[in-house]
């Protein structure tokens, strides 16, 4: 497969005294050198040295490159968080080949466009994960897929023309062929090394194309913003598959030498156990799960004095629950922001103040630089919100098969994020949400995150998100609706009871949202995004239902 991107010379002299100018493997020999007999990663099932991992990852290659894997090559692979994960993407490169990690919870639509879109060459999966049979599920696809040739099963159950992913692991592959054979793999640091679908917070995945100087310099900047040493423990629950867990938890602990520790189900229980009883001193999550954490049953009676920062990126994080997080967990919590498309773009100090902490989502790391623009492309002066462009070194090449799709994202070398936010006079960012989440009502905009924000002041609410509705006024524009979830033992919230808190928070009357809808659970992305799309569908819905609206056909 022939990949197109946005590499050219002019790009690549541009980063070149930026970028790390390594791969993964770099950082994994230098782990060995210096601590090989240090657990790097530990799942629920098993724990390897720096050293067993680095023999791990070349034993792996051996038994991929005989299976027929080749530079170039796609091997997608849909594991939840555990070693063999890890193993398998380093020795994909290894190989030269390029790893396309798909998120457990994918199913047949999505499993079904993705290896397609990445002609993967070699599957993995695992015979069964929360309940859910892969293997069935690839039966049913695989005729879909003609440049598919093998599917590797981790797990006891392996399907008639499926392989054991054991037999890779287990076969001593390095007694039939020398392991030099890998070594004379040419491997550059600019080569794509990794295609990641988008996580489908606009219901269109694409094709995320990075290279191993962008990926490392995301990771690099993680290491130095939270000063991060071999002492250092690392927890990581987000799935793998997502750039976060990828990032931060499958290649981060190469990086500095130091343990990764990794769960493939979200429990906030067991993640202040592994605080007290593993010495974890940093993780990276979505909000919902800081909240889960600082409401976990009995952590005031917990030890966790090893823990320094909770990292949140990815959405704005409400500030009363880093004020509340602050109060019951200790560290700092730290706001990032960052896609698929660009990794980490920005992220808090430890020792930012209150307000940069609890108001932004961070500084750009070096190298990143941050532009807000109006409608008309033209710089906005701190403090007024705009358009959110970027542009740096961590950035991808190029969306899979879609090099237009990818040049029309940009103006120049700028990239239009699709977010709104503001910049203030130090540079620091504030989300102010999607470009396509923006309410317009009789020519002004509304302020959303401000809305969301104030609301996640009140007792009783634990989520809140604020989106546009129809209004059958064509000359009124678009209408708000707060769609929030309650803390346990909530009373009845009501519409009155929020137009009252507005009003006593001085929010003005014209930006009050006009509904209001209690829910149980929002629609989430894998990384735990909230998808605004989906509950803006959902309130047309309801509104047609109700017959204030008409169907659109």
């Amino acid at each position: 497969m022939r990949l197109e991107t946005l590499l050219t010379p002019e790009y690549v002299e541009k980063y070149r005294e930026v970028w790390p100018n390594k791969t993964i493997l770099d950082y994994l020999r230098a782990c060995v050198d210096r601590v090989p007999e240090k657990v790097a990663i530990e799942d629920r099932r098993s724990r390897y040295t720096f050293r067993e991992l680095a023999q791990a990852v070349d034993r792996v290659a051996l038994g991929l490159l005989a299976s027929g894997v080749e530079p170039g090559d796609v091997v997608s692979f849909q594991l939840p968080n555990w070693n063999e994960f890890v193993i398998l993407h380093f020795a994909v490169t290894r190989l030269g080949a390029i790893s396309n990690p798909l998120i457990p919870i994918y199913r047949d639509r999505e499993v079904s466009y993705m290896v397609r879109m990445a002609e993967s060459k070699v599957l993995v999966i695992p015979d069964e994960f929360a309940g859910f049979d892969y293997p069935a599920m690839v039966e049913r696809l695989w005729p879909q897929w003609p440049a598919l040739r093998t599917v590797f099963v981790v797990g006891e159950r392996v399907p008639e023309g499926m392989r054991p992913f054991a037999e890779l692991l287990e076969e001593p592959w390095e007694a039939r062929r020398d392991v030099r054979a890998l070594d004379a793999i040419p491997i550059d640091p600019n080569d794509v090394t990794e295609i990641v679908f988008t996580s489908g917070t606009t219901g269109d995945p694409k094709g995320v194309m990075h290279t191993h100087n962008s990926l490392c310099t995301s990771t690099e900047y993680f290491v130095e913003r939270l000063k991060m040493t071999e002492d250092d423990v690392v927890f990581m629950a987000s799935t793998f598959a997502h750039q976060t867990g990828f990032l931060y938890g499958a290649r981060i602990q190469v990086h500095v030498g130091c343990t990764a520790i990794y769960q493939d189900i979200w429990n906030p229980l067991e993640f202040l156990d592994a605080i007290e009883q593993k010495g974890v001193s940093i993780t990276m999550a979505a909000t919902p799960y800081l909240y889960d954490a600082v409401h976990a049953e009995g952590i005031e009676k917990r030890d966790l004095s090893r823990f320094r920062a909770f990292v949140t990126a990815g959405a704005p994080v409400p500030p009363a629950l880093v004020k509340e997080a602050a109060r019951r967990l200790p560290g700092s919590v730290l706001a990032g922001w960052g896609q698929s498309e660009n990794g980490l773009v920005t992220l808090t100090y430890l020792d930012d103040s209150e307000e940069k902490l609890t108001q932004t989502s961070g500084h750009p790391c070096p190298g990143m630089e941050l532009l807000v623009v109006d409608d008309e492309g033209r710089p906005c002066p701190p403090g007024v919100e705009g358009d959110l462009w970027c542009r740096g070194p961590a950035m991808f090449v190029g969306y899979l098969k879609n090099i237009d799709m990818t040049r029309n994202q940009f103006v120049g070398d700028w990239f239009k994020t699709g977010d709104r936010a503001i910049l203030d006079a130090d540079g620091y960012v504030k989300l102010a949400g999607r470009s396509s989440d923006i309410i317009r009502r009789r020519g002004e905009m509304v302020p959303v995150t401000l809305l969301e924000d104030v609301l996640h002041e009140h007792p009783d609410i634990a989520v809140a998100q604020v989106v546009a509705m129809p209004s059958a006024d064509p000359e009124e524009g678009q209408r708000g609706c707060a769609f929030v979830s309650l803390r346990p033992g909530a009373r009845a919230f009501t519409i009155d009871r929020m137009r009252e808190f507005l009003r006593e928070k001085g929010i003005r009357q014209q930006d009050w949202p006009e509904r209001l809808e209690v829910v149980r659970e929002f629609p989430r992305t894998p990384s735990g995004k909230i998808q605004k799309y989906v509950l803006r569908r959902m309130i047309e819905e309801k509104l047609v239902a109700e017959g204030v609206l008409r169907a659109q056909r």
